[in-house]
């Protein structure tokens, strides 16, 4: 950690150009005149966001050297600070910049540190994917919080704003300001394979409530936060990391479904807004993603909605923004479209010449460029980088993974578990009619830093709470072999709990064999609440929406009967033989009647 007299130093050409207003906050003069002394060079780098690989801003591993080497053409993060003055870093799991809380916090100050010694030296502004439940960057012991959708099945925006309130603390006390967080989209469609439970919900008025909720969480402890993707991603059967989606909604129905969330978001005084990379012909006929569209968002983002705060793209290196233009034309596009900041293209040196040639060549002006550099020094100072731009092992001691953040995940975590079925009372388990316990299933990768597997953590939690728990993992295409063995355990059990995961033939026919045991059969949906519609008939049935361990353990306290089930569906269930009609609508949850 470097010492008080250092961060003095580094800061003080930034510093004392704000220091005579006492605040950072909204000093347009004074940021302007920021603006106005730095290089071409310099603001075309602060409108890059960038990945970069290691646990440390200047001595990361030699396998993270030699792939910063291959794709950014640089050694460490202080080298591409240097070389190409980014305004952001993003952190990701998969690029080792996530091991410990206290090693994120040494390379955040490392990153500031080494941004603050250039020449005319900005805060960095440090951002993640700090979505819960399926989507996290910094696993444990930070507290992890159920997901956006298992939030909306226990539909109470106290929750939420605690949740944006003290994950927004623990990412501050790490260094991260910015979130990408909350998910805005209004998940329709349940063959979404993008969005999904990363969506509170289907209901546009409930989304809107609880993503107003989470941005006024994670902004009132500091951090900002980011509703995406605009205008919306929530009816698409196709991931645009992978492919272009298209959004056939009409301009009425994006009125009343999806601009709804980011209405509110904007009336919430959301900080940033991420951009969808998908088309949408009713907003825009051109053919271009939303992240390139001018009119989407100049046109309703910027005019319409009023929004005057920062637009993130999502990721450049998506497949769906770079299916139409090559990667030299997008970050060009994109500025021209509106957007502030440009998020980790495929190749930083290829996106920041291409946009430092469009300048030069008057294709785009400096005063575009200022304008978004405005907006993103603005939300510095906001978030009191400028002032504050390091943290300490201290502050990462007194505030990740405390005691009382972790027991407040489990309380919210106990309100949105969803019975849906429960024939005959199976449910609570009785742990002297059903004390021998079976646990198999799916078990997905586990989502970052949680325990997992998932069979694992439920049946530990089970033998916690007083049952004899074991765990048989048959993965998410059980072979038939799998399955024979399972049902072979099964005879041996009083009660077998599967977990489902997008429900397969294979998951389907284990579940169909261990129903045929005669064994009481609870089926746990671990991922998607759609499932029980392709499932035979099961005793009992729970939604758990994700398989991190804050949502497993609270499922078995349910089973368990140490909890109750409190969660109602947040999307409706359509029937698999007749999708038009629902099977259990929006609202539905059974409870024990006590």
């Amino acid at each position: 950690m470097p010492s008080r007299r250092t961060v003095l130093a580094a800061t003080a050409g930034v510093a004392a150009s704000l220091a005579t207003s006492g605040t950072a906050h909204a000093n347009d003069k004074k940021l302007r005149s920021l603006v106005s002394r730095m290089t071409l060079e310099e603001k075309v780098g602060q409108l890059f966001v960038m990945r970069v690989y290691g646990h440390s801003a200047t001595a990361p591993d030699q396998a993270d050297i030699d792939a910063n080497l291959k794709e950014i053409g640089v050694r460490t993060a202080a080298e591409m600070i240097a070389r190409y003055r980014v305004g952001g870093v993003i952190y990701f799991t998969w690029a080792h910049n996530t091991r410990d809380p206290h090693q994120i916090a040494d390379l955040s100050n490392g990153i500031q540190k080494a941004s603050l010694r250039q020449p005319r030296g900005l805060p960095v502004l440090i951002s993640t994917d700090q979505e819960h439940g399926i989507v996290c960057r910094v696993g444990e012991p930070a507290t992890l919080f159920p997901g956006a959708m298992a939030i909306g099945a226990g539909g109470a925006r106290k929750d939420a704003r605690t949740l944006g309130r003290i994950a927004g603390q623990e990412l501050r006390a790490i260094g991260i300001r910015q979130n990408y967080s909350p998910v805005a989209d209004v998940n329709v469609n349940p063959a979404n394979p993008v969005i999904g439970v990363r969506s509170f919900g289907s209901e546009a008025g409930a989304v809107a409530g609880l993503v107003a909720a989470e941005v006024a969480g994670y902004q009132g402890a500091g951090v900002a936060a980011t509703a995406k993707h605009f205008p919306g991603h929530g009816d698409t059967a196709v991931d645009s990391h992978y492919g272009f989606p298209v959004i056939t909604h009409s301009r009425e129905l994006w009125e009343k479904l999806d601009a709804v969330p980011f209405r509110s978001a904007i009336r919430a005084g959301i900080d940033s807004i991420m951009t969808a990379h998908i088309q949408f012909p009713a907003l825009d006929d051109s053919g271009d993603p939303a992240t390139l569209s001018h009119p989407i968002l100049t046109g309703i983002l910027r005019g319409e909605l009023g929004y005057d705060g920062v637009v993130v793209t999502d990721s450049l290196g998506m497949e769906g923004v770079r299916t139409k233009y090559g990667d030299d034309r997008v970050p060009v596009l994109a500025l021209k479209a509106g957007v502030d900041q440009l998020l980790n293209p495929p190749s930083l040196d290829v996106a920041w010449n291409a946009v430092l040639k469009a300048v030069q060549g008057g294709e785009l002006t400096e005063a575009r460029l200022d304008e978004s550099i405005l907006r993103i020094l603005r939300l510095k100072a906001r978030l009191g980088l400028f002032e504050e731009p390091y943290v300490s092992h201290g502050g990462v001691t007194r505030t990740v993974g405390t005691p009382a953040h972790l027991a407040a995940a489990d309380r919210i975590a106990e309100r949105t578990t969803t019975l849906l079925v429960n024939e005959r009372r199976l449910l609570p388990l009785n742990r002297r009619t059903h004390r021998k316990l079976l646990v198999v299933g799916a078990d997905p990768a586990s989502p970052s830093g949680t325990t997992g597997p998932p069979t694992g953590v439920l049946a530990a939690a089970l033998t916690e709470l007083g049952f004899t728990a074991t765990a048989l993992p048959t993965g998410t295409a059980p072979s038939a072999a799998t399955v024979a063995q399972a049902v072979a355990a099964a005879q041996d059990a009083d009660a077998v709990v599967v977990g489902t995961y997008n429900i397969t033939a294979a998951q389907k026919s284990l579940v169909e064999q261990l129903v045929a045991t005669g064994r009481p059969v609870v089926a746990v949906a671990i991922r998607n609440p759609y499932d029980v519609a392709q499932l035979p008939p099961v005793p009992a049935y729970l939604a758990a929406y994700s398989w991190t361990d804050v949502e497993l353990r609270a499922a078995a306290r349910v089973i368990a009967g140490k909890a109750a089930p409190r969660g109602r569906l947040p999307v409706p269930v359509q029937r698999a033989d007749d999708p038009a009609k629902v099977l259990y609508p929006v609202g539905y949850g059974l409870s024990y009647g006590r």
